[in-house]
C-alpha cells in the first residue's frame, strides 16, 4: 500500500455519466482540475488541480473502489453497486452524494413475463457483472443463482440464448425496452457515495474529515437549491 500519510491527496472520479453529475459537487468543495481534464481528446488520466496537494484521477467506475481500497487513491466517488459487489473492508463510505440514481434489477424477455412468477423460482441463471450481489440476494430467498459474468452488452444474453435473464443497472429502462426486455424485480436502489480509504482516514484524519465535511456541505447545498 502507498505511504498515505506523506503524499498528495488523490481523488478518484469515475468516467462516463456520473462524472458530469459529480463535477458540480467537486467544484463546490473548491477543487478545479487543470484544463486537460475537460479536453475530450486527451488521454491523460491523472490531473493536477488548483489545490497544490490534491490530484484527480479519472478511471472506470468499477475501478474506483479498487484504487481507493488499495491506497492508490485516498478518496473516490463510487456507486453503492460497486461497493456492495466488492465489499472491501478497507473502504469507509460515509456519505451518499445523491447522484447517479438508478437501480439494480432483474430483467427478462417480454414474452416470458405473463407466465413467470419470480416467487416460485428455486434456481435462476443470469448474466451480470454483479455476481456477488446477485448470489447473495437470491440466496437470502433460498434461490440458487448461477451467474454468467459479463462486463457489457448484457441485453444480448437472452436474445442469443446465453441465459433467459439478466441482472443489470436500470435508469430510464430505454435500453431494456429497445431489446424487448422487461424489468421484473429490483435488487437494490443505487446512488454514488464518497468512498474513503480507511488507512488514509486514520493517518490523515484532519485532512480527510475536512474533505468529508466539504462534500457533505455540497450535497446539502444542492438539496436546498433543488
Amino acid at each position: 500500500m502507498s505511504n498515505l500519510a506523506n503524499e498528495k491527496l488523490v481523488l478518484a472520479l469515475p468516467k462516463g455519466r456520473i462524472l458530469k453529475e459529480v463535477m458540480p459537487l467537486v467544484h463546490h468543495v473548491g477543487i478545479r482540475p487543470e484544463a486537460a481534464f475537460d479536453d475530450e481528446g486527451s488521454r491523460q488520466l491523472r490531473f493536477t488541480t488548483n489545490i497544490d496537494n490534491v490530484d484527480i484521477i479519472r478511471v472506470r467506475s468499477f475501478d474506483v473502489a479498487t484504487f481507493v481500497a488499495f491506497g492508490a487513491a485516498h478518496l473516490g466517488v463510487a456507486g453503492n453497486d460497486v461497493l456492495m459487489e466488492f465489499d472491501f473492508p478497507e473502504i469507509y463510505a460515509p456519505l451518499d452524494l445523491d447522484i447517479g440514481h438508478c437501480r439494480l434489477s432483474v430483467a427478462e424477455p417480454a414474452a416470458l413475463v405473463d407466465a413467470d412468477d419470480p416467487q416460485t423460482w428455486s434456481s435462476v441463471r443470469v448474466a451480470t457483472k454483479y455476481p456477488e450481489i446477485t448470489r447473495k440476494y437470491f440466496a437470502a430467498r433460498g434461490v440458487q443463482a448461477e451467474c454468467i459474468k459479463l462486463n457489457g452488452a448484457m441485453e444480448l444474453a437472452p436474445t442469443l440464448g446465453l441465459c433467459r435473464r439478466i441482472v443489470d443497472l436500470v435508469s430510464s429502462g430505454a435500453t431494456l425496452e429497445a431489446n424487448n426486455l422487461v424489468e421484473i424485480e429490483v435488487l437494490a436502489q443505487v446512488t454514488s457515495r464518497l468512498a474513503v480509504n480507511r488507512a488514509a482516514w486514520k493517518t490523515r484524519p484532519t485532512e480527510i474529515n475536512d474533505w468529508i465535511a466539504r462534500f457533505r456541505d455540497a450535497v446539502e447545498s444542492k438539496g436546498r437549491a433543488a
